[in-house]
């Protein structure tokens, strides 16, 4: 309920965003960094699930992103599984120093795809790139399971703000494209439909004449006797 209830009218579009990925690989910092441009260092692991609400201009649109933060410890997962519905868009996250929350990408992508529709709208965010010698996961591991799982892709880093925000900006406006299109395509159905079943003016207009002409020539046939219509071969 509180999710409809805060919609403006001034809000065109609403679209809901969960933030995926191990604890401790700044899932929390990326959004304080995109929502407030602000940065924890001694962050605690979330507990239970937090949103944040961002509006942003697509084209003379506003669109709301309303960006859900959930925790990525175990203990916690069947209580976040619950708000990945109706989500229509994804970050995951992992961190490129510690090679574990790679790999545990593919069971987080299980976990929304089970949870959320097979089309949400993800995109792969490997993020602390800003500790370069630490580094664990190459830029290239990266792209190469983006690409097989059909993902976009990012490095991020949420203390420097290195592609913080063109890493939510990117999966909000690829969201709102794909929304567009099956908009546009919606009209174009309704407008062939429309003339199809002869509902412009025109067409009703002379159908109507055709039909009374008709209906003039079987009353002239029957009464001069001659018995209705026949089909030749």
């Amino acid at each position: 309920m509180a999710l409809h209830s805060e919609q403006d009218s001034t809000d065109d579009y609403l679209f809901k965003i969960v933030l995926l990925g191990d604890s401790g690989v700044g899932k929390s910092n990326l959004l304080a960094r995109y929502a407030r441009n602000e940065f924890f260092a001694n962050s605690k692991s979330t507990i239970g699930v937090e949103f944040q609400t961002q509006k942003m201009e697509i084209n003379g649109k506003e669109v709301k992103a309303q960006i859900w933060d959930t925790a990525g410890q175990e203990r916690f997962r069947a209580v976040t599984s619950a708000y990945y519905r109706g989500a229509v868009g994804a970050l995951l996250v992992y961190d490129i120093t510690r090679r574990q929350t790679f790999d545990s990408i593919s069971r987080w992508l299980h976990e929304l795809h089970t949870h959320c529709d097979m089309n949400v709208i993800t995109i792969l965010v490997g993020n602390k790139k800003d500790l370069k010698d630490a580094r664990e996961v190459s830029t290239a591991d990266g792209k190469s399971l983006a690409e097989t799982e059909s993902l976009f892709f990012m490095e991020t880093s949420a203390l420097d703000s290195s592609n913080v925000n063109a890493a939510f900006e990117t999966i909000v406006k690829e969201i709102y494209n794909i929304l567009s299109k099956k908009v546009m395509q919606s009209q174009e159905l309704k407008t062939d439909s429309s003339i199809g079943s002869g509902k412009g003016k025109t067409i009703v207009l002379e159908t109507n004449k055709d039909a009374n002409k008709e209906e003039k020539k079987e009353e002239e046939a029957k009464k001069g006797g001659g018995g209705g219509w026949c089909c030749s071969s």
